[in-house]
């Protein structure tokens, strides 16, 4: 006698499954880290693009803004709006108490290499700085 096979088995269905489970997880992860890649990147770009408006400040009232009037020191005039953090909830820290010397702070998402592990006198956990050039 001679049997038709018409189907799959229960074992070649589970493996076929397992595999794509496998592949969803790696394709989910992957995508994961490039997000927070992306705003890690967005982040540096933004205290990049504050640090640049304050040198231009500085070259024009010969001080830094202090903490407490930064933003309205450099918007509008030298920058259009400061930048948010792209999460929710997580601000960049100013920090310039006599106008000599600024820190600007970011918390990344993702370790790097060469990051400073924290920001000293910011008052935040952050692993991402900036200083005025010296």
């Amino acid at each position: 006698m001679k049997r038709n096979k018409q189907g799959f088995t229960l074992i070649e269905i589970l493996v076929a499954v397992s595999i794509i489970a496998l592949l969803t997880v790696m394709g989910v992860t992957n995508f994961m880290v490039a997000n927070k890649k992306a705003r890690d990147g967005k982040r540096q770009g933004d205290l990049e693009q504050i640090r640049a408006a304050l040198e231009i400040y500085r070259a024009d009232e010969r001080i830094y803004p202090t903490t407490g009037n930064f933003v309205s020191e450099i918007e509008p005039t030298y920058m259009g709006d400061i930048p948010d953090d792209p999460v929710t909830g997580r601000d960049y820290k100013y920090l310039s108490t006599t106008g000599a010397s600024y820190i600007l702070c970011a918390s990344l998402e993702l370790s790097s290499a060469g990051v400073p592990a924290g920001c000293s006198g910011c008052g935040t956990a952050c692993n991402y700085k900036i200083s005025n050039p010296l």
